[in-house]
């Protein structure tokens, strides 16, 4: 045993099917059904006021049952062989912008990429001017084993501009790329990551590929727990509806893919995107989404999944949270603006303001208005029924088994679901009006001075190599354009995006 080579413990995770699962939703859908026409038949308002109410609970239900239909219809897309080849004739690159990262998890996420069952094409870091070190040893070691696996790969170190400018180095240097698989630097891809999500690229309609984001720390505390239930079961609830009509409003940065075209068509508006004539710095991923929701279908496929690494301090979930209300509200305008009314996201768009209005008129009428002008209090029997649909919504939770966890953890996780609608209907709705009605404020917010979270134990270089190797050859020259930086007003060189 003492002869053997430890080997670092690979993530995976896959999502189960189990009918179960599906029959544990529809009973607890059935019984806040029951609960909540009890609620309302033990109550005792007058009739007008009940006929006044049942309007409102008839379209919450038609909303909520039309959302359940939806989420059920998603499927993974699944290959045969002829399209499995047509998939590995294209050329996928992997998009690293690093800032601040801690080393362990750059490191955990890059092994990832070269245990991947259909590995990339190439790999492209860039340091967006990190001033917590240089990852001397990760480079290292990375560029050592991409050349042995057979993977090609550049390391660009450049004057800090922000993700999208990042990004865009990394574009500039990968002008043969068919497909544009965009991560965050401490994304660890499942083995089968990079398959699944270039499974629905063989419909020629499909733009871009949403994938399913879990915890790496989801055992870290309790905030990191509810984090992880409360994101997970809105990626298999909310984006699987959508995805069942090709309309994905968003993918989430650690693993989504997109046609080159997308990106690179759309490079100088994506860098230089202002909103009230400020320059917008965060919600990159959702701007990408809205180019593709533009050309053709924006889907998700569920099986393929990556761990990230969730907030572990309230302060910094608390700043995510509310960049993410207001690139959500600027995205709102946009997609108003831009997008076509015969394409579904245009409506699903409509749908979601509409739910999150009504929901929060109806919430206002029972704990104010009923009081206090009628003097009618709600039956304590209506606090059950959110918790009951939060319930059943959250056994898709359940329905994502990892390799690293045993199911009564997660069911103990799935237990917690009462405070994650808490914090939804409290402290998070609070926050998300904030950021709506500072959405101008459009400053990036959420990494101060460093990393968030880290890894235990230290990153040690490998003792074959003493130096750096050196750099690739650069790619063929491109038509470059000068832009400057809003944030430190350099001028940055920047290809110009395909015809």
């Amino acid at each position: 045993m003492s002869g053997r080579r430890r080997r670092t413990p690979v993530l995976a995770a896959r999502q189960h099917r189990s009918g179960t699962v599906l029959m544990g939703i529809v009973v607890l859908g059935l019984a806040a059904a029951w609960a909540a026409h009890h609620a309302l038949a033990a109550s005792e308002w007058d009739s007008h006021t009940t006929s006044r109410l049942s309007v409102v609970w008839l379209a919450l239900f038609f909303v909520f049952m039309a959302q359940t239909l939806m989420y059920h219809l998603e499927r993974p897309r699944r290959l045969t062989p002829r399209l499995a080849r047509q998939l590995d004739e294209l050329h996928v690159s992997i998009l690293v912008p690093v800032y601040n990262e801690d080393p362990g998890y750059l490191k955990l996420g890059l092994e990832s990429f070269l245990r991947q069952t259909r590995l990339p094409d190439s790999v492209h870091i860039v340091d967006d001017g990190s001033t917590s070190g240089d990852y001397a040893d990760v480079r290292t070691w990375w560029e050592q084993a991409a050349r042995q696996a057979g993977v090609t790969t550049s390391w660009q170190r450049v004057p800090n501009g922000g993700k999208r400018h990042a990004q865009a180095h990394a574009v500039r240097v990968s002008p043969d790329a068919d497909i544009y698989i965009t991560c965050d630097s401490d994304s660890c891809f499942a083995p089968d990551a990079v398959a699944e999500v270039l499974a629905p690229f063989t419909r020629p309609r499909v733009q871009s590929v949403a994938g399913i984001v879990i915890a790496t720390n989801n055992r870290a505390n309790l905030l990191a727990r509810v984090t992880d239930l409360w994101f997970t079961t809105t990626q298999l609830v909310d984006r699987s509806g959508q995805s069942a009509v090709g309309a994905v409003m968003v993918n989430s940065g650690p693993l989504a893919a997109y046609r080159a075209g997308v990106v690179r068509d759309n490079l100088g508006s994506y860098l230089n995107e202002t909103f009230m004539g400020r320059p917008v710095m965060f919600s990159d991923d959702s701007l990408l989404t809205l180019y593709a929701q533009e050309r053709g279908l924006t889907v998700q496929q569920p099986s393929a999944v990556v761990f990230t690494a969730m907030p572990e301090k309230w302060s910094h979930f608390s700043r995510m949270y509310l960049r993410w209300m207001r690139g959500s509200t600027i995205r709102s305008v946009w997609r108003m603006k831009y997008l076509s009314p015969a394409r579904p996201a245009f409506w699903l768009h409509l749908l979601r303001w509409f739910q999150m209005f009504l929901v929060q008129m109806v919430t206002v009428w029972l704990l104010l208005v009923e009081p206090l002008a009628f003097d009618n209090l709600p039956p304590a029997s209506m606090l059950w029924v959110p918790f009951l649909i939060g319930w059943a919504q959250g056994l898709r939770y359940l329905g994502v088994i990892r390799s690293d966890e045993r199911i009564r953890s997660r069911a103990l996780t799935w237990l917690m679901m009462p405070l994650a609608i808490l914090l939804a209907w409290t402290v998070l709705r609070w926050l998300r009006w904030y950021g709506i009605a500072t959405c101008a404020r459009t400053g990036w917010g959420t990494r101060q001075n460093g990393a968030e979270v880290s890894l235990n134990g230290t990153i040690t270089a490998p003792p074959a190599l003493s130096a750096p190797s050196p750099q690739p050859p650069p790619a063929a020259a491109a038509p470059v354009a000068g832009l400057l930086d809003p944030c430190n007003e350099r001028t940055l060189e920047i290809a110009r995006p395909r015809r």
